[in-house]
């Protein structure tokens, strides 16, 4: 900070002095390199033949580099605006939206949507593909993974529209509690919590047990906070958080117990599907070479005569 406020002549702005750790941040620039610069939008550049690539660099190409100076700068004042629109649309709430979603984590939604926006199903080869938050900064919501969802640029611009009715309700839902539900009264008690480091495995919206019927040692349940029976009537939000809780807790099992070697991950959704206990719970279970005779078929067990194929 320092050596900015030298270079700049004894006095930098935040911004100026932000931008200088930016371009000081190899990690970051190498993240952008080879993650952003090239995926896209180099490759569509490339392939609508607006740029040429030659190793590492860029030139204009087809109809752009015929084009003079005065038109270049024609296009450069076209192609600000429109990035100044976008920025406009993704942030209308300037400064009030408080810190952007790091590069990393923002590559990791990318990387879990496969690519694709988790509305409408577009690929990012035809629409431009952004890190939304499903609670907006505005309304409360944080940069946890569990907050994070792709969605394109046209989806964005959609929910933005609906923010006011639609995530006001679903943002509300989530204090949801039944006094008489056994899984709310768990996760309030802490009962049968797993518990590493002095520290309970959860998040804003999920928190995991362990099964108190354990089918193998191991055998962990993972569910939202929020009272809802239906797993299809979960919020994109809780399932981002349950997947982060079983990951963590499959991670950790497979590290501390070698004699793992394959997974059951489930839920039953209705009385006729074996549901009993009607809050949202996914079974994380560990198996075991050799736990069973004949394992084939897995869960396509719950109809027994059904299993073997």
């Amino acid at each position: 900070m320092l050596l900015s406020v030298i270079r700049n002549g004894g006095a930098a702005t935040k911004r100026e002095i932000a931008e200088s750790f930016v371009l000081s941040d190899s990690d970051q620039i190498d993240y952008y390199r080879k993650k952003i610069v090239h995926s896209m939008p180099g490759n569509r550049l490339v392939r609508d033949s607006l740029l040429s690539k030659d190793g590492e660099t860029y030139r204009l190409a087809g109809v752009l580099s015929q084009l003079s100076s005065t038109e270049l700068a024609e296009v450069d004042a076209i192609l600000e605006q429109r990035i100044s629109d976008y920025l406009e649309m993704r942030n209308p709430f300037g400064d009030q939206n408080l810190d952007p979603v790091p590069g990393n984590l923002r590559f990791e939604v990318l990387r879990d949507a496969g690519g694709r926006c988790e509305l409408c199903g577009v690929s990012s080869r035809e629409k431009q593909i952004d890190v939304d938050h499903i609670i907006p900064r505005a309304k409360g919501g944080s940069n946890e993974r569990s907050n994070l969802q792709a969605l394109c640029r046209t989806c964005n611009a959609q929910k933005k529209d609906k923010d006011d009715t639609d995530f006001h309700a679903i943002h509300s839902s989530y204090s949801d509690r039944d006094a008489d539900c056994i899984f709310c009264q768990l996760e309030q008690s802490r009962e049968r919590h797993v518990e590493r480091d002095s520290a309970y495995l959860e998040n804003e919206l999920a928190f995991a047990i362990y099964d108190g019927y354990a089918v193998t040692e191991g055998h962990t349940l993972v569910m939202p906070k929020r009272h809802v029976a239906d797993y299809f009537d979960l919020h994109q939000a809780e399932r981002n958080a349950i997947d982060q809780l079983l990951k963590e807790q499959r991670g950790y099992l497979s590290s501390s117990d070698p004699t793992i070697t394959g997974w059951n991950v489930g839920a039953n959704a209705g009385e006729s599907a074996g549901q009993t206990v009607f809050h949202v719970h996914i079974h994380l279970i560990p198996r075991r070479d050799g736990d069973m005779d004949d394992p084939k078929g897995g869960v396509r067990g719950v109809i027994p005569d059904r299993q073997k194929y």
